[in-house]
């Protein structure tokens, strides 16, 4: 079955804030600090687009490390909601980034592609859940009182908290991606094939 992909995505368009190639000495010492940005290798669309605002860069790359690297979460699940965000928002950067990073945290193909509007009975009722609450948060801005007692049952009230957030900073990185048409990086897959 072919689906349709999600309203929003931009990254068909020309970007409408060119990310920076020539960077400031300011801009550059926020961008070398990038996890995953080699030395001398081209930052990824995302920070050299953000790089326009060196300050806010460097805040957002700190809390977003903090939600990837530093979280109570474990990888697989941060990346389901992750990914379910960046589909429900019509982020095919955030979706694609994610795909990525979500496939070395031992996500399938098939998950992958299910979390793109698919059929979601693959996984367990606890990533269920945390797809209904990116749904939720999503549709909704609030999770329901089912979706909300299934995460109450396994998560505590730290892990609650950082699974709200983490939807929440998504929601805005998608919101960002789509507003500036931020393009996909090299290498980088776009939707699933099954999605146009």
């Amino acid at each position: 079955m072919v689906r349709a992909r999600p309203v929003g995505s931009r990254s068909a368009e020309p970007p409408r804030i060119q990310p920076v190639t020539e960077p400031t000495p300011e801009q550059l010492e926020q961008l070398s600090s990038v996890a995953g940005t080699a030395p001398g290798s081209k930052p990824a669309n995302i920070f050299a687009t953000l790089a326009h605002h060196p300050r806010l860069l460097r805040r957002f790359n700190q809390f977003g490390g903090t939600l990837l690297f530093r979280g109570l979460l474990p990888a697989r699940e941060r990346e389901i909601v992750i990914l379910r965000v960046g589909w429900n928002c019509g982020s095919v950067y955030e979706f694609g980034q994610h795909t990525i990073i979500g496939r070395a945290a031992g996500l399938a193909d098939s998950e992958v592609s299910a979390l793109a509007g698919g059929d979601i009975s693959q996984f367990v009722e606890h990533e269920q859940a945390l797809i209904a609450l990116a749904d939720d948060l999503c549709s909704e801005d609030s999770a329901s009182d089912a979706t909300w007692d299934q995460l109450r049952a396994r998560w505590s009230d730290a892990e609650l908290v950082e699974l709200l957030v983490l939807a929440g900073f998504y929601r805005l990185v998608a919101g960002f991606l789509n507003s500036a048409a931020v393009q996909l990086d090299p290498g980088v897959p776009g939707w699933p094939e099954d999605v146009q």
